[in-house]
C-alpha cells in the first residue's frame, strides 16, 4: 500500500476535546426610524429607540429608550428620553435621565435637565444647562407626577400639594 509522504513540519491534530465557544450574535436593537420626507405633528412615546431624520412637532416622551437626531432631523418639541444623541436640530427643552450627547454638527436651541452631557467642538447649545444627580432627578419626576395626579377638589389638593412638597 501506498502511503503518503512523511511531512516533518505538519502541526499535529488538535485535541478533539478543545472547544472554541460560537459568539452568538446579539439580536439587533429595535428602534422606529421617522425617513427624512416624513413630517409629524403631535405627541410620540413609545418603548423602543427612536432615531429621527425627518421632522417633528409636538412632544417627545420616550423615557427608557434613546432619541437620535439624524444630521437631517429637524425636531421642534420637548424631548424626554434616557439617552439623547443630537446630530441635526433640537427646538425645545431636553430631559434625560442619563446623557445627552450633541454632536459637532447638533444644534439645541432649549432648556437641558441632564445626568450626564457631552458637547463636541462645533455644536450649538442655546439654552439653560441643569445637571443633576439620578436621586435627584427621579424625586423631582415622581413630585410632578403627583402632583399632575392631584384633583382641583378644595381641601384635596391642598394635601396633595403639601404631600408633593414634603
Amino acid at each position: 500500500m501506498l502511503q503518503p509522504p512523511e511531512n516533518k513540519n505538519a502541526v499535529p491534530a488538535s485535541n478533539a476535546n478543545t472547544y472554541t465557544p460560537v459568539k452568538a450574535s446579539s439580536a439587533p436593537m429595535e428602534q422606529a426610524t421617522i425617513g427624512r420626507s416624513l413630517v409629524i405633528k403631535g405627541d410620540i412615546s413609545g418603548a423602543e429607540s427612536l432615531f429621527v431624520d425627518g421632522r417633528i412637532e409636538g412632544t417627545v416622551n420616550i423615557p427608557e429608550h434613546r432619541v437620535t437626531v439624524g444630521r437631517n432631523g429637524v425636531v421642534t418639541a420637548d424631548v424626554n428620553a434616557r439617552e439623547v444623541v443630537i446630530m441635526g436640530k433640537v427646538q425645545g427643552n431636553i430631559i434625560c435621565s442619563d446623557r445627552l450627547d450633541i454632536r459637532s454638527e447638533g444644534t439645541v436651541t432649549g432648556d437641558v435637565v441632564v445626568q450626564r452631557i457631552s458637547v463636541e467642538d462645533g455644536a450649538i447649545l442655546k439654552g439653560s444647562v441643569q445637571v443633576q444627580a439620578a436621586g435627584e432627578q427621579k424625586n423631582k419626576q415622581n413630585q410632578q407626577s403627583r402632583q399632575s395626579d392631584a384633583k382641583p377638589n378644595g381641601d384635596g389638593s391642598k394635601a396633595a400639594a403639601a404631600t408633593a412638597g414634603a
